[in-house]
């Protein structure tokens, strides 16, 4: 019991970093326009860079003669996220420090049009790295490497049981709190992405699985579509997305299929987003899961942002009382550039209920 508890107090939230929807909604843009990854997330280009500089924050050096820029030379350019936390958990009624991610980047501009970029995540021994050929029609790209697949938002928790989840850590050491995409997953293979006008983007992708707990030689597929547009002051996205995936569960090979759609809205002050997944297959043969996930944003100030988000996950549809859920009231200051505080309180909901909320308090630093 002791060795549970103390697994409490990790991964309560996300250590991978990735590009805030809401951020797209709120500016009625897209993640690409912020970040070198046509799917948005990791290394920020010039204007995410600039974004986080001048944008995101209460306090910015607008000092013209203040220069700072992530490149090394004309073609190579570099970045970091570092994060670490304060968690205290009210069932192991104590506060604990967690080294939670420290992401280098490094990205090679072969040419205009083509980019390799890599990542590695010293604390917990996660890479990427990939080539990005924008070779297609209207922009559209190929990306060859070892990367995490594009399946529904892309929120930077994966405590989400939508992505995640509690990673095993509330209740019992290896049982699956959320679907596949946790922390440490990612794939070796190929992605296409074509984008319709200015409105659409299609990508699918075919992978190994690199995550231990699905490694197989059989080929993962991943697709997924969105629409997006802004109508007067207004963003919104909406999509479906689709994966073939073979997971290992209770010594078990299984053929799992996910579905899950998705949408949000937004204006410059506030954002409302979520999405509902269907895992077929996933904990075990005829047994269908789902999880959904609802976020909700209201910027307060320049600098300083409200979040409520609600997560919850059916481990079997067929079963009453096996849900898990949690409510999470949070703030987002960003006081100086490159500077976020994110203080969390967490009520988790489960069947027979347990005295096991946490207050998070989330310090990042990125450039």
């Amino acid at each position: 019991m002791k060795f549970k508890y103390s697994l409490i107090v990790m991964l309560l939230i996300s250590p991978y970093v990735y590009s805030l929807p809401r951020f797209a909604l709120q500016q009625k843009d897209k993640c690409i326009s912020c970040h070198i990854n046509p799917t948005g997330g990791i290394m920020r280009n010039e204007n995410g860079f600039f974004f986080g500089r001048n944008v995101v924050s209460m306090s910015s050096p607008r000092d013209k003669n203040f220069i700072i820029s992530p490149k090394l030379t004309d073609n190579v350019s570099f970045g970091f996220d570092y994060r670490s936390q304060l968690i205290y958990s009210q069932e192991k009624k104590r506060a604990d420090f967690q080294d939670m991610t420290g992401s280098l980047y490094l990205n090679a501009s072969v040419s205009s049009d083509i980019d390799v970029l890599a990542r590695y995540d010293f604390p917990n021994s996660i890479w990427e790295a990939y080539g990005i050929a924008r070779i297609l029609p209207n922009n559209g790209y190929v990306k060859v490497g070892s990367f995490t697949p594009y399946f529904g938002i892309r929120i930077d928790d994966h405590t989400s049981y939508t992505k995640g989840g509690d990673y095993g850590l509330l209740f019992s050491v290896g049982t699956i709190q959320g679907l596949i995409y946790n922390p440490l997953y990612t794939e070796t293979g190929i992605e296409l992405g074509a984008n319709f006008s200015n409105w659409g983007q299609l990508t699918a992708s075919v992978g190994k699985s690199r995550f231990n707990g699905t490694l197989s030689s059989d080929p993962t597929f991943t697709s997924r579509f969105e629409v997006n547009s802004s109508i007067d002051q207004v963003g919104f996205f909406a999509g479906g997305s689709f994966a073939s995936v073979k997971v290992r569960s209770l010594g078990q090979k299984l053929n799992t299929s996910l579905y899950g759609i998705f949408a949000g809205i937004g204006t410059q002050n506030f954002s409302l987003m979520g999405e509902y997944d269907i895992a077929k297959d996933f904990l075990a043969k005829d047994i269908v899961s789902n999880a959904m996930m609802i976020e909700a944003s209201y910027l307060l100030t320049v600098g300083l942002e409200a979040v409520v988000r609600y997560d919850r996950f059916d481990k079997n549809k067929d079963l009453q009382n096996d849900e898990l859920a949690h409510l999470i009231f949070g703030l987002e200051f960003f006081p100086f550039t490159f500077i976020e505080i994110r203080p969390q309180y967490r009520i988790n909901i489960e069947e027979p209920s347990k005295g096991n909320n946490a207050f998070v308090l989330q310090f990042h630093f990125w450039y």
